[in-house]
């Protein structure tokens, strides 16, 4: 582990624990995935609570497939990037909503400025600054509740945006003096309120708020599944409300990728 690095680990403990009896915090040197890793663990029982950090990830994965790394500069104590993933049992009603509710903690934790895009990613000046990979399984003993892995990957320094479709953006740009333990602090207790907030009541609580910092309310965009129209915000369900030629659509699916477009859409009016 960077021994340069101090992260806040027992003060993270001690604001989670409480609320969440059995919860551990971990931080590895290295791993491949903080999500793949869980998920192993699950399979093999081990289902307590668990936030589990990596300085190095070497084979991330996003949304869609979509790979995402972590590490530290090269000759530096600085790492590029937070990377965690949160695993505990939740059963909730719906899951519908969920990785909105993660975004949203995790941005009114951080900055006033970090917009939301539906369903995952996380905005700062129309760049991405954060994804969320949210995967469930059915170990363990038979009930409700399903095991749930959330991981979260937030840049800490942009890095090279060559190859990547949206530019990225860094939350020391906005919070100069904040790292990555430090952003861990702000956000640790946050998150796990939220997501038992989401386990007790569902998105409903979190739409409005969610709505005043979407990133595409009002923005033509189009789907990968060929459909296009104006985003319109998000129901009590944690849907995207889309307004197109044939009235306004409700977009549920989490394989349907949501691309701005410069261009406007004409919609019946």
């Amino acid at each position: 582990m960077n021994s340069a690095l101090r992260w806040p680990l027992e003060s993270v403990w001690e604001a989670v624990a409480p609320s969440l009896p059995g919860f551990t915090v971990e931080v590895l040197p290295e791993v491949d995935s903080t999500n793949a890793e869980l998920m192993r663990r699950a399979r093999t029982g081990v289902l307590d609570p668990v936030l589990l950090i990596v300085e190095r990830q070497t084979q991330g994965r996003g949304r869609l497939g979509r790979q995402w790394h972590s590490m530290s500069r090269l000759g530096s104590s600085q790492t590029m990037a937070l990377t965690f993933s949160l695993g505990l049992r939740l059963a909730p009603q719906e899951w519908s909503g969920l990785s909105l509710a993660v975004g949203l903690a995790i941005a009114q934790s951080l900055h006033p400025e970090i917009r939301l895009k539906w369903p995952n990613d996380l905005w700062w000046r129309d760049r991405k600054l954060a994804g969320i990979l949210i995967e469930t399984g059915n170990w363990g003993e038979a009930s409700a509740s399903r095991y749930v892995v959330i991981g979260v990957g937030i840049n800490i320094v942009a890095p090279d945006a060559g190859g990547l479709s949206t530019p990225p953006a860094g939350l020391n740009e906005m919070l100069h003096a904040v790292d990555a333990p430090a952003a861990l602090a702000l956000i640790a207790a946050p998150l796990v309120h939220a997501i038992q907030t989401f386990e007790a009541h569902g998105f409903a609580p979190f739409q409005t708020a969610f709505n005043t910092r979407d990133a595409l309310a009002g923005v033509p965009v189009g789907l990968s599944d060929g459909v296009n129209g104006v985003a319109q915000g998000v129901d009590a369900s944690g849907a995207l409300l889309l307004h197109t030629a044939q009235g306004v659509q409700r977009v549920t699916s989490s394989e349907v990728s949501v691309r701005p477009q410069s261009a406007p859409v004409v919609t019946a009016g």
